[in-house]
């Protein structure tokens, strides 16, 4: 309650400037739409409120992105219409399948332009349905919604950028400094051996993952915007790159003596000191002083590997350093490795998409069976909802807090359009009377608690008082439309509930198996990508393990252990790759293939009791190549990263033997690899 009311009567000056911006660009729209006699203004209306956000760059992609799934829903609805409109079950078949492709599809998409595939879904449903009393009307209708949904899309747009603009652009330098401080603190309770490290390494994570999904909104923000979503790329390379040597430091520490430990101790202690107050001076000079001791023949051989992976560590923070700063000035790096890439899942964006068609089939048997003309109006809501929130885990939730915005919108809807607009005319007095109600909705959008409550109160206050130039006042029509959203909505929400699709340990085996998919290819995988392509996934998975850690029985609860444990392999795994890439020998680049092909399968067999020494001979051989190689720093931390990759594999397998977590019969094939994009 207090959050409600300091969002209405005590908001800051961001939630006013982006009211006013709404209402403005809003009622831009809803003149530009009357002055050309369009058929249904409030599309136009209510679309400009839609796609508001924030900050400009986010209104330009979004809008953009519903542009183009409108264009591609209005060219499928008349496609649809033209082949199944004498076949009414065949017709909302169709529409089903659709919607549940775009549902499935705009799962997997993962990015800003998965809008598209929303939008794409259900304007097919918002175009074909209201015609299917008259099919030969279904072209123009299409033009129509496509042009009010545009002009809608155009006033937003000019609205955000020339009125109190908020650039991404300038917001990504901020949320950089915050990742590259909380890699800093990560790397430190990594070095440390904290036990925080789980939570700081997600917190470093969830900063990284965060700061990435804003950077495409920068493309649309000029040229130094586009610098700095190129820098971006960089910055979460380089951080990832950071948390595995951190970490990679830290597992090499642990492979010391008490009396070895203490004996370079003090390298440690520097170190950690250093990352306190990162300074580039400092930090220089102590990686020179580190290189120089790992050269110290007195030093035992693993104690120098422990003083080579500082060196690295040291080094990895001077370059996401000065990754930081180009990012901040927005000049893009010259080596930018391609985007962070992401867990996606076929089978359950299917899931989603089946929930998505069945939902829809359901209500659009009810439309059928009981011929109500209203239920028109709740069968578009339910494609709208499913849509916007079947592949959400939880989409219950969600719609329970949508339907709570169209129930307290039905009240204020029928005293402005049904008791005060028949009072009033002319388009100012218009504006005044839905815009106060449409402002405080607005105010309500930029609080997440209420977000949706609020977007949900304002489309459904829009589409229940449907302002246009002629305007028609009819009780009865209100209260069947209101109830036909109602019980749309809700319908939707009631199957959200019925299917189900939360259950985390079985999420959790399908991460883990992704996860040994993807360690197998990570031996062929292109060098220069690795580390995005790698590190991403690995970061969307353990965040969504730790997202259902709490809710897993005891006995489950290693699978974040088997997580980690897949981290770090992969970590030792591209750390044995960049050592080994520095070499220009024919022999060793000979055995560094014959042991990625060895490694392959038995990583994508995963960890079981028999697998346990699978890895000594191929270790063996090319740590006996290695040492013909001759000597140098690159080489003995080659040695190191192979002796501990085949360490960590040990622990894995015995940690496995003891809470099995792949059973043989599901344990992942070369077969299976469709499953994951």
């Amino acid at each position: 309650m207090r959050t409600l009311l300091q969002a209405f009567f005590t908001p800051d000056l961001p939630a006013v400037k982006f009211a006013i911006k709404t209402l403005i660009g809003a009622g831009l729209a809803l003149w530009c739409a009357m002055r050309f006699g369009l058929e249904q203004p409030q599309w136009a209306f209510m679309t400009a409120v839609i796609v508001a956000q924030p900050l400009s760059g986010m209104v330009v992609q979004k809008g953009l992105a519903r542009l183009c799934g409108t264009l591609v829903g209005t060219v499928m609805s008349v496609v649809v219409m033209a082949f199944f409109a004498q076949t009414p079950w065949l017709f909302l078949l169709v529409l089903a399948t659709w919607l549940g492709f775009c549902t499935a599809a705009s799962t997997l998409m993962r990015s800003a332009w998965s809008y598209a595939f929303v939008l794409s879904g259900y304007t097919v449903v918002i175009i074909a349905l209201p015609a299917i009393s008259n099919p030969l009307n279904v072209f123009d209708q299409a033009v129509s919604r496509c042009t009010e949904i545009s002009l809608g899309i155009v006033c937003a747009t000019v609205i955000s950028a020339l009125l109190w603009p908020q650039r991404v652009e300038q917001l990504l330098a901020k949320q950089a400094r915050d990742a590259w401080l909380a890699g800093i603190n990560a790397s430190k309770a990594a070095l440390s051996g904290e036990r925080q490290e789980r939570q700081g390494l997600l917190g470093a994570l969830g900063r990284i993952v965060a700061v990435d999904a804003q950077r495409e909104h920068a493309w649309f923000e000029g040229a130094r915007g586009r610098q700095r979503a190129v820098a971006l790329r960089v910055l979460s390379r380089d951080l990832l790159t950071q948390l595995r040597l951190a970490r990679g430091v830290a597992r090499q520490w642990r492979q010391l003596s008490a009396a070895e430990a203490q004996q370079v101790q003090p390298w440690l202690e520097e170190v950690r000191h250093a990352l306190d107050d990162p300074q580039v001076p400092v930090l220089l000079n102590l990686r020179e002083r580190l290189l120089a001791a790992v050269d110290d023949p007195q030093l035992p051989t693993v104690q120098q590997y422990c003083l080579g992976r500082l060196a690295l560590l040291v080094r990895q923070l001077l370059t996401a350093h000065d990754t930081l700063n180009a990012v901040e000035q927005g000049v893009a790096p010259a080596d930018a490795p391609r985007a962070m890439s992401w867990h996606r899942d076929i089978q359950m964006a299917s899931l989603y998409g089946f929930r998505s068609g069945v939902a829809f089939l359901l209500i659009a048997a009810f439309w059928l069976a009981t011929g109500w003309t209203s239920a028109a109006g709740g069968l578009t809501m339910t494609a709208v909802l499913c849509s916007l929130f079947a592949n959400r885990e939880n989409a219950a939730q969600i719609g329970l807090s949508f339907l709570r915005g169209v129930i307290y919108s039905l009240p204020v809807a029928f005293v402005v359009g049904q008791l005060l607009l028949p009072q009033l005319s002319g388009f100012p007095l218009l504006c005044l009377a839905m815009g106060v109600p449409l402002f405080f909705a607005a105010l309500g959008m930029t609080k997440p608690a209420i977000a949706g409550t609020s977007t949900s109160f304002a489309l459904q206050f829009i589409v229940l008082c449907a302002p246009q130039n002629l305007m028609r006042f009819d009780v009865s029509s209100f209260l069947n439309q209101a109830v036909a959203i109602v019980l749309g909505v809700g319908f939707a929400v009631q199957i959200f509930r019925l299917i189900g699709l939360r259950n985390p340990e079985w999420h959790a085996q399908r991460l883990l198996r992704a996860m040994l998919v993807d360690l197998s290819r990570l031996p062929q995988r292109p060098l220069a990508g690795a580390e995005n392509w790698f590190g991403g996934r690995m970061a969307d998975r353990l965040l969504q393990l730790a997202r259902h850690y709490p809710v897993l029985p005891e006995q489950s609860r290693s699978r974040w252990d088997d997580g980690i444990s897949g981290l770090d392999l992969g970590d030792e795994l591209l750390h044995l790759r960049r050592c080994l890439a520095v070499s220009t020998s024919p022999q060793l680049a000979a055995a560094e293939q014959r042991f990625m092909r060895a490694l392959e399968p038995v990583l994508l067999e995963g960890p079981e009791a028999h697998s346990v020494t699978a890895l000594d001979q191929p270790v063996t051989e090319l740590l006996r190549v290695l040492s013909e190689a001759g000597a140098s720093i690159d080489r003995r931390l080659a040695q190191a990263a192979l002796l501990q990759l085949q360490f960590s594999w040990r622990q894995w397998c015995e940690q496995s033997e003891l809470n099995p977590y792949v059973p043989r019969e599901v344990a992942p094939t070369a077969e299976a690899d469709h499953g994951f994009a």
